[in-house]
């Protein structure tokens, strides 16, 4: 199963949740008493700020597809398949590093331009830094709106 597929599964799982939460929270309303109608407002919170996050991620997986598909189409994406792999199919630390570097040095050379940070968003993932991959590609998604 792809990603996306899984992606779009899950959401539609949060959703019948999220509903289920509405339900709970309107039998706690109609309760009437103050305890409950203050957990009925925490329980319809908790979709609100759910539904929230759930969107937020899949806007930003849906606008980085828009960015690699066009960059896939200009022949930018960089190649990580000759790359040394571990067993569980992970890139050689050793080798990240060194793709890492080559990356970053076209990142900072061109640092206006959303492709290389999207190359060095993928640089960072293929090291294993997944929290920077994301800011390099929130910045990408900057550029390229701009």
């Amino acid at each position: 199963m792809s990603a996306r597929a899984v992606s779009l599964l899950l959401t539609a799982v949060l959703a019948v949740y999220f509903v289920l939460l509405g339900g709970r929270a309107v039998a706690l309303f109609r309760d009437g008493a103050p305890v409950a109608v203050a957990l009925g407002v925490g329980v319809i919170l908790l979709p609100l700020v759910g539904a929230w996050v759930a969107w937020s991620t899949l806007r930003f997986g849906l606008r980085t597809q828009v960015l690699g598909r066009q960059l896939q189409e200009e022949g930018g994406l960089p190649d990580t398949s000759d790359l040394p792999r571990l067993p569980s199919g992970r890139v050689d630390r050793t080798a990240a590093d060194a793709f890492f570097e080559e990356i970053q040095a076209e990142a900072e050379a061109a640092p206006d331009d959303w492709r290389s940070w999207y190359r060095l968003a993928v640089a960072y993932d293929t090291a294993g830094d997944r929290t920077r991959a994301r800011q390099s590609m929130r910045k990408a998604l900057e550029l390229a709106e701009s």
